[in-house]
């Protein structure tokens, strides 16, 4: 960059009062209008949080060596920075508001960090888990649209723990992907496996994100759950998951992620539903019907939230590629 070419707003003599304005006018040549006004807030709420904490220069140090400590233990299988977010509930927020849900649809909950892109491809009837130690579970599910209508040909990524509460990637001796599969749903919107009844678990807590659990007199384990993510063309990327009634700790989940729709209760296989699934009777079921939204009812729906949400802030706005942005016309 020549900085000859760099047309930057003379500063003003900087004070505790006017450095929000002067970042605010140093960063205003961006032409992305979007981008621009994401920073300007992030500057003001970040100027705020110090003013109105008094923070110390120790406390702000202390945040800085935080940060670079979440940064220093992430790996290609452990996002550490998710992880944070999720604790702070920041994770279900941003879905919540990118991914909007009419009535009668799925809701959405946190991706967690240990969705991997390594998952076979797997066909109705077979089996996800290979735990021995895990209590067989029959998985039975359709997707649908919102008016009812069976979707085909939807990708559906599916991952839980083994039964001692740990994902594949965790385990050092691992010699491949268990736990998890993607699946395609068949022309009556359906898909079925066999899995293990999930267990609740501690989400990672040997880094900077337990300390700080620790700290705060939080405790880090989430309830017994499985993830489901899905994606087809024309419809509003969802990620998801079940969450077992009456787990100790579906009302305190380290990661915010329990909604009360995605709480299930497990059934018990029939005679009937044992010989059509070639599954033992008695063996332990989970039912659910999915339910899809349009990206453009999502879009929709996201926008008019969007200039609701902004109008009780008292901020005019107008929707630039499906996202707010200042209205200055």
């Amino acid at each position: 960059m020549d900085p000859t070419k760099v047309k930057i707003p003379p500063l003003m003599d900087l004070n505790i009062d006017n450095i929000t304005e002067n970042v605010i006018r140093i960063n205003s040549n961006n032409p992305d209008a979007r981008m621009k006004y994401v920073l300007e807030r992030l500057v003001v709420h970040l100027h705020d949080f110090a003013r109105e904490t008094r923070l110390s220069t120790g406390e702000w140090m202390a945040g800085i060596q935080f940060l670079t400590k979440t940064g220093q233990i992430c790996t290609d299988v452990r996002q550490e920075f998710i992880l944070l977010s999720d604790i702070f509930g920041l994770s279900l927020l941003v879905d919540s508001i990118d991914h909007p849900k009419p009535a009668d649809s799925t809701e959405g909950t946190v991706l967690g960090p240990f969705h991997t892109h390594e998952a076979e491809h797997m066909s109705n009837g077979e089996l996800m888990s290979h735990d021995k130690n895990g209590e067989p579970l029959l998985v039975l599910c359709t997707i649908k649209d919102v008016n009812g209508k069976p979707v085909e040909g939807v990708k559906i990524d599916i991952w839980e723990t083994d039964s001692s509460g740990h994902y594949d990637v965790q385990h050092a001796d691992r010699d491949g992907p268990d736990g998890r599969c993607v699946m395609t749903s068949d022309p009556q919107g359906a898909f079925w496996f066999n899995a293990i009844v999930p267990v609740p678990y501690p989400i990672p807590h040997d880094g900077p994100v337990g300390q700080l659990l620790m700290k705060l007199g939080r405790h880090p384990m989430r309830p017994a759950h499985m993830h489901f993510m899905f994606e087809k063309e024309g419809y509003d990327h969802l990620i998801t998951a079940l969450y077992l009634r009456n787990d100790p700790y579906e009302n305190s989940d380290a990661v915010f992620g329990v909604k009360t729709p995605l709480v299930v209760d497990l059934g018990k296989v029939d005679k009937a539903t044992a010989e059509k699934y070639g599954v033992q009777e008695g063996t332990a079921l989970m039912t659910y019907d999915f339910v899809l939204v349009s990206e453009k009812e999502s879009a929709e729906l996201r926008a008019e939230n969007s200039r609701k949400a902004l109008e009780k802030l008292g901020r005019r706005v107008k929707i630039v590629q499906g996202l707010p942005v200042p209205d200055v016309d």
